[in-house]
């Protein structure tokens, strides 16, 4: 049966949409974000003003060689990048201001690399900055030009294979890359966050990094270089970066004739491992690493000739002598201890020429980086001698942080490092691990944001302050580091070097997986221990 119809429901009122005019908007606005400046001066709890794609994560103090430089650190949220602000004096109120704008680089600032000049022109420029008395140094995680340390340690098994024949470009161009994949935006960003208004005066040797200040609408006034003088294992890069546009003499000015590896280097395809599939080899090559407290390695049979003919006599007498003390090592070696600054001057009748060029040695490593399909990440291991016969090797599984990179004052984690290297030279072979440890495995954000809230009386230690974030340390990934580091000691007999504050670690979840992953220690070590200059006895060649 049909039912009756129902009146039409009227149309329902709706509200009159507001005008947006200018003052509204603004206000709208205002309450989204933070106001320009917002992450300069004291931090207030809680507060992570935002910028465009940049985030402000933590604000501390760090106590360099040059002096307190105030850290503030950003965070990209697109790619998740860090940025790291190092200031020192007024930045809000100078009107201009000394720059550097840097690209990390872990194998000179971690790993002792002398390849290329990043570690020099980092410490130059906190220096300078500090002697200038105002300015900024923006630290950007962009490895090998933006390409990461896969690509740039691929590049450097290319340009090693061929003996130097193809420059760094040529090779990025071979590999599909481009000359430079890096990114800038965050600067002006961050400049906006911490209030900076003032001009600028770049410390660089690249044109590229001014035009690209510029493009973000910051005034640049003038530049200042960052040069320093080349060593035969790094020439080869610095030549290379002249020919692509950078602002350098001395490549093509000097006399010194670049250095080859130790060793022919074979390029290969990326493959995983056999035994631990989700590590992705990508490339290997040869790090020349700066000598540890100047220690060179000398063959013993080349000592006893200096120690026959008055050479190493001479070069250890006088007020100022080049050599300081000598002492015997594994595998018919020497340490010899030297002055850099001497050796530097190479004054004439010194020493023979052949004496300093044994004296310029770095210690050679091989550097393996792999990719981590589980993590993502990328994975560092040098190894040192030959590790595949059934003497034990020494191993160190090192956790590396951010903050280490840096001209700390008191830097831990860089004398543990090289520590350990010199403990591997010595011994002949070994393997050293390198693990992102940064918040002792909580990540670099909490690391900073702890520091931020210890140093600001929020927290009264660390481990309050972590617990204040409910950033507890979640578990290692120890299980994978040891798949990789067997996958480098074929023979599982190992030696641990451990710094005091880890030792006890080899009573509990180290020695455990050591065990499972079917290793063989032969000791610990912890590291540290002084040792004793010795000279050769006549005839022991």
């Amino acid at each position: 049966m049909p039912q009756p119809s129902q009146p039409a429901s009227p149309p329902p009122v709706s509200a009159p949409r507001p005008r947006w005019g200018s003052a509204e908007f603004t206000a709208l606005v205002e309450r989204l974000q933070h106001p320009g400046g917002a992450a300069s001066g004291s931090p207030v709890a809680g507060d992570h003003p935002l910028y465009g794609h940049t985030l402000f994560i933590a604000s501390c103090d760090l106590e360099t060689r040059f002096g307190v430089f105030r850290a503030h650190v950003f965070q990209d949220l697109i790619d998740r990048h860090y940025v790291i602000a190092f200031a020192y004096g007024d930045i809000a109120s100078t009107p201009t201001l000394y720059t550097r704008l840097h690209s990390s680089c872990v194998s000179s600032e971690t790993l002792r690399g002398c390849d290329c000049d990043c570690r020099e022109q980092l410490e130059g420029a906190f220096r300078l900055i500090a002697g200038k008395g105002h300015g900024v140094i923006f630290y950007l995680m962009q490895e090998g030009r933006g390409v990461g340390y896969v690509g740039k340690a691929r590049d450097r098994m290319l340009v090693q294979a061929s003996l130097d024949q193809i420059s760094t470009f040529a090779a990025y161009a071979a590999l599909g890359l481009r000359k430079d994949h890096r990114n800038y935006d965050n600067i002006a960003q961050i400049c906006h966050l911490l209030g900076i208004r003032a001009s600028w005066i770049v410390l660089t040797n690249n044109p590229e990094k001014v035009e690209a200040l510029r493009q973000q609408g910051l005034t640049v006034e003038g530049t200042e270089p960052l040069e320093f003088e080349p060593s035969p294992y790094n020439l080869a890069y610095l030549s290379s970066k002249a020919e692509g546009g950078h602002r350098l003499r001395r490549p093509g000015a000097t006399a010194i004739r670049r250095a080859s590896p130790p060793e022919p280097v074979v390029p290969f395809r990326p493959r995983a491992l056999p035994d631990a599939q989700r590590f992705i080899a990508a490339a290997s090559y040869f790090l020349p690493v700066r000598p540890v407290d100047h220690e060179v390695v000398v063959p013993e049979s080349e000592l006893e000739v200096w120690r026959r003919d008055g050479t190493l006599e001479r070069a250890m007498a006088g007020s100022r002598p080049l050599v300081l003390g000598c002492r015997r090592i594994n595998g018919s070696r020497y340490f010899v201890r030297i002055d850099p600054d001497v050796l530097s001057r190479r004054p004439r009748g010194l020493a023979p020429e052949s004496m300093l060029a044994a004296l310029s040695t770095p210690y050679w490593f091989r550097v393996h980086v792999f990719y981590d399909l589980v993590s993502s990440e990328e994975r560092v291991v040098l190894t040192y001698g030959s590790n595949e016969a059934d003497e034990a090797a020494l191993v160190r599984l090192h956790p590396e942080t951010l903050f280490g990179r840096f001209p700390l004052r008191e830097g831990e984690a860089g004398e543990a490092y090289g520590a350990a290297v010199k403990e591997i030279v010595a011994h002949g072979t070994g393997v050293i691990h390198l693990i992102h440890d940064d918040g002792r495995g909580g990540g670099f954000g909490t690391q900073a944001s702890v520091a931020m809230r210890v140093q600001s009386g929020w927290d009264p230690s660390p481990p309050a302050a972590a617990a204040a974030l409910g950033a507890e340390p979640g578990p290692r990934d120890l299980d994978g580091a040891l798949r990789l580091l067997r996958h480098h000691v074929p023979s599982g007999r190992v030696h641990v070097l451990l710094t005091p504050a880890e030792a006890p670690w080899c009573d509990g979840a180290l020695g455990e997986g050591l065990r499972a992953h079917g290793f063989t220690v032969t000791g610990w070590k912890t590291l540290g221990a002084p040792a004793a200059d010795v000279l050769p006895e006549s005839g022991t060649a």
